[in-house]
């Protein structure tokens, strides 16, 4: 026996596996396979190693991407707490200058903000930067890069400055972009309501490609560098006005109740974001400050026009006896709080309102983003347990672990679909995005995992002591339905166990309940849920593993049973039954007993099988398992 092959199955992933544990660059990877050519090895063993440097080159690009994305949204939180405990406008914005840079990996990152007094731009923050001339612009408005976003209100992004004819080049700008030598630029507005104040930038002295989630990335900087913005002038006129109030005793004295409460509701606020309080909390705490009730509206339950004015505005406004204040965060609108019965809102009061708004804001995007990273998550576990591209099984339970869900469980494999009709094409992505939202939501309150896949949705649920698929299918289906209020399909797979040692399971179970939905769909159920074992003897053909022994106890184990315990020939009395075209006077003839034997000898095979087992349909059944059995057992010796 040669060397190699006496080697274990696992020697040419070992290499790697080393390499991944600490951390190697792409090019050490290459390192096992020049070494095993320079040693003569067989081109068999060089091919696998070739093999196995793919496959841990893909886990690392997976590791790489998880990291990246961790990376990105602790920075988010980081700064959302810097914004939550807001003293020095200069430090947050310098930090969400220097979080950009080194999530994005550019050379430079800056800040420029509109001065609307000498009506220019200036930059404000500059992260990288070498080039003092850089350091102090002051552009017109409308001219270069930033112009052009500040003008469309979007991101903006060019390989290549100076090759760039889209915005207007001016010589001081160009100048200092030259003094820096930059080429590569990315800009992104940053909005209070609907007006642009200033622009965020991340560029590179080198041509580069901005990636779609870099661009979605900075955008969200941009949002917290506005909200940063927006509550430090919130906070400097909360200054000013205490430094009036200070300058007359009876305004203090008529005041200090409303500045009381500002006050009180900043470090409610600031305490309720840190402990990672929820919408609803943020509301109580303005309830009782304020002296109303106080509640979070969803974007259809609030005044459209007076909702529309105060997104507009920035500012809350008035709706007969109650104020609205619009939830915005990234120009997108969310939701709104609205003061119940207050019609005589003091301005600072006012103001608290608002703030309250754009705390709601950050919090509901903050668990926008952690919601949508866990899905994501969720949804790349069980595609590689159908895809069975990790066969690991202590890193797939680690895995699944972390993610609360427990591979060595009982589980079910459900396939749903969308069976309401879809008016074009943009309404049906809009529905399956909602049913995919709602499978999310159920896989991770029933501690299972959901995937977009084949135009619907796959989940992967454990199956509870006494439940069973065809159960666990209808309340899938009805879940569904309702979360999306459109009729959803589901079909599921029978129970799979040890899915961390048999990942290809998975894949099997997702193809019989796939085929369970076809066959529900072509049978008119539409909006309903159901199993293999639902069909009878059609779930034989359903059913990926054909579970004969199981369709036959099904049907007719009762009556096995009867048998073997009393040694009764109630089988034997079947077979006879059917054969002689189900008539009782010539079954006598064939088993040699009376008429009145096999009369009872039917009634007895009723009582264990049910009133209705001479149904024509449970007749089909009956024979078709009695024939199985026979097929199915050991000739005689």
């Amino acid at each position: 026996m040669s060397r190699d092959q006496a080697q274990s199955p696992d020697s040419v992933e070992t290499p790697f596996l080393a390499l991944l544990a600490r951390g190697a660059s792409v090019d050490a990877y290459e390192q096992p396979v020049l070494l095993a050519r320079a040693e003569g090895r067989p081109p068999e063993h060089v091919a696998a190693l070739q093999h196995a440097q793919r496959l841990a080159l893909r886990v690392r690009s997976e590791m790489e991407g998880r990291r990246r994305r961790e990376a990105e949204l602790s920075a988010l939180f980081e700064t959302a707490h810097d914004l939550a405990g807001l003293r020095d406008l200069g430090s947050v914005l310098r930090a969400i200058v220097q979080r950009a840079r080194s999530l994005l990996g550019t050379d430079v990152a800056y800040l420029s903000l509109n001065d609307p007094d000498r009506g220019d731009t200036y930059m404000r923050v500059t992260e990288g930067s070498v080039a003092a001339r850089f350091q102090q612009l002051r552009l017109g408005m409308g001219e270069g890069l930033g112009g052009l976003v500040a003008q469309t209100a979007r991101p903006y992004v060019t390989e290549d400055y100076f090759k760039d004819d889209r915005f207007q080049h001016t010589r001081t700008i160009d100048a200092g972009v030259r003094d820096e030598g930059l080429v590569a630029i990315l800009g992104v507005p940053l909005m209070l309501g609907p007006h642009v104040i200033g622009v965020l930038f991340a560029a590179d002295r080198r041509e580069r490609v901005f990636e779609r989630e870099q661009i979605a990335l900075l955008g969200s900087f941009a949002a917290l560098a506005a909200a940063a913005i927006d509550t430090a002038n919130l906070l400097t006129e909360t200054r000013s006005a205490l430094a009036d109030l200070e300058r007359a005793n009876e305004i203090i004295r008529d005041r200090s109740g409303v500045i009381e409460r500002a006050s009180e509701v900043h470090d409610r606020l600031a305490e309720l974001v840190l402990r990672g309080g929820g919408v609803h909390d943020v509301a109580a705490a303005v309830s009782r400050v304020l002296g109303g009730t106080v509640e979070f509206a969803e974007e259809g339950a609030a005044p459209g026009a007076a909702l529309e004015t105060s997104r507009a505005e920035g500012h809350a406004v008035r709706h007969g006896d109650d104020w609205i204040a619009a939830v915005t965060g990234g120009g997108e609108l969310l939701g709104a709080l609205v003061l119940r019965g207050h019609p005589g809102l003091d301005p600072v009061d006012q103001r608290t309102l608002e703030r309250a708004a754009m705390v709601t804001s950050l919090l509901l995007l903050a668990r926008r983003s952690a919601s949508e990273a866990e899905q994501r998550v969720r949804g790349e576990l069980l595609d590689d347990l159908l895809d069975a591209r990790d066969r690991d099984p202590r890193l797939l339970r680690e895995r699944a672990a972390r993610l609360e869900a427990d591979l060595d469980a009982t589980h079910v494999v459900l396939a749903a679909r969308l069976d309401g009709p879809a008016a074009d094409a943009d309404e049906e992505a809009a529905a399956r995005r909602r049913l995919w939202s709602a499978a999310s939501h159920l896989g991770a309150t029933r501690h299972g995992l959901a995937s977009a896949r084949d135009g619907g949705t796959v989940l992967l649920l454990p199956l509870d002591e006494g439940d069973t698929a065809t159960e666990l299918a209808r309340r899938t289906a009805g879940l569904l339905g309702t979360a999306v209020h459109e009729a959803v399909t589901v079909g599921a797979s029978a129970p799979v166990e040890n899915l961390a040692a048999r990942p290809d399971a998975v894949a099997a179970a997702y193809a019989e309940g796939l085929r369970c939905l076809e066959a529900l769909r072509l049978l008119g159920r539409t909006g309903d849920g159901a199993a293999a074992q639902d069909f009878g003897f059609l779930g034989l053909l359903l059913a990926g593993d054909r579970d004969i022994p199981g369709f036959v106890e099904r049907t007719i184990g009762e009556v096995v049973a009867y048998d073997e315990q009393r040694g009764t020939d109630l089988l034997r009395t079947l077979d006879a039954y059917f054969a002689c075209g189900m008539s009782p006077v010539r079954t006598k003839d064939a088993l040699h007993v009376h008429v009145n034997t096999v009369a009872q000898r039917l009634e007895r095979v009723g009582r264990l099988l049910g009133e209705d087992w001479q149904r024509p349909d449970r007749v089909l059944e009956v024979q078709l398992a009695l024939r199985l059995r026979r097929l199915s057992s050991p000739a005689p010796r």
